[in-house]
């Protein structure tokens, strides 16, 4: 579905990314691990085209989109859920969801869409005329992911989705995230807490200083003695 090949990206004349590649297909949960800096968001925004790749290639669903603007990204079926949320703070938590459907125009599938957003996350409901800034972490976190399911992606990208929030959230976040690979969206997932990741992902990528040190199925780096060390403890 997704092919990052040979992606460099530099912030002024710092190199963020050095001869990144990375595949994703459909279907699957691919994990991009590692520690802050190591240019994972970086990753991310590249692919949604929100900074320019210096050199490489990045394809979707058989299409090169390296050079195509956010927003006809997007429409090509990619979405993306912003590390810390990026909502609307002063809107209540339906137009939030309604933002997230801002290019469709199929008005009886969006009421379906919001119904399964709902059923995926009850309390969004019980919450819809409050204003977004209003929520608590885990809720805000909640509406971020529900918001990018609202475009209907066949590819959901999430940036930290489990930041700042308490284990039993965290834990309620992860289990969502497996939902909505059930219900056929592929998903990219960068993460700092390694072994949520790798316990629901099927491959995994470890980045650092801008490159891919290891990858593999997610069952083999669980056992790496370098990921152990560095990413989960042990």
């Amino acid at each position: 579905m997704l092919s990052v090949n040979n992606v460099t990206v530099y912030y002024g004349s710092a190199l963020a990314l050095k001869d990144v590649s990375l595949r994703v297909d459909e279907g699957e949960i691919v994990a991009v691990l590692g520690p802050n800096g190591a240019g994972k968001t970086t990753l991310l925004r590249a692919i949604f085209g929100l900074v320019k790749i210096r050199g490489g290639s990045i394809n979707f669903m058989g299409r090169d989109i390296h050079k195509l603007p956010p927003y006809s990204i997007a429409k090509s079926g990619i979405s993306l859920c912003p590390e810390r949320r990026r909502l609307f703070p002063e809107m209540t938590v339906l137009e939030n969801l309604e933002m997230g459907a801002y290019m469709r125009k199929d008005k009886g599938e969006i009421m379906k869409d919001l119904k399964r957003v709902f059923e995926l996350f009850p309390v969004l409901e019980e919450r819809r005329n409050q204003k977004a800034g209003t929520l608590s972490g885990g809720e805000q976190q909640m509406l971020a992911i529900a918001r990018a399911l609202m475009s209907r992606p066949k590819l959901l990208m999430l940036d930290e989705p489990s930041l700042g929030l308490s284990p039993l959230i965290k834990g309620r976040i992860f289990k969502s995230i497996e939902e909505i690979r059930n219900e056929g969206i592929t998903i990219l997932l960068v993460e700092q807490d390694a072994f949520s990741a790798l316990r629901i992902a099927d491959r995994a990528y470890v980045l650092e200083v801008g490159r891919v040190v290891l990858e593999g199925r997610s069952k083999e780096l669980v056992a790496n003695e370098q990921v152990k060390k560095a990413y989960l403890g042990v």
